[in-house]
């Protein structure tokens, strides 16, 4: 979530805006999904492993995403991506 975070503010800044559309949206996207899967974990939600399963797919596709891009804070927010999504999976079995 802190990886998207920054990487969406930071894509924010940078001068081909048009061309980092798709990665600030998956950014959003992933951040939300993380924070909401997070605090469902934390109220023992029913649905944690659905959840998990989505954050992972959500998490794999910013990945995928962001490690198209250059940038630092792209790269690092793609690691980060594809180890939550990792995490997720095997908290979705």
């Amino acid at each position: 979530m802190q990886a998207c975070n920054h990487c969406y503010a930071s894509c924010l800044k940078e001068e081909h805006l048009s061309m980092m559309r798709d990665c600030i949206q998956l950014d959003r996207e992933c951040a939300d999904i993380c924070a909401f899967t997070a605090q469902a974990m934390s109220q023992n939600s029913s649905y944690v492993k659905e959840l998990c399963k989505i954050c992972a797919d959500v998490c794999e596709a910013c990945g995928n995403e962001c490690k198209n891009h250059d940038h630092e804070h792209c790269q690092r927010c793609a690691e980060a991506c594809f180890s939550c999504a990792k995490a997720c999976r095997a908290m979705a079995v």
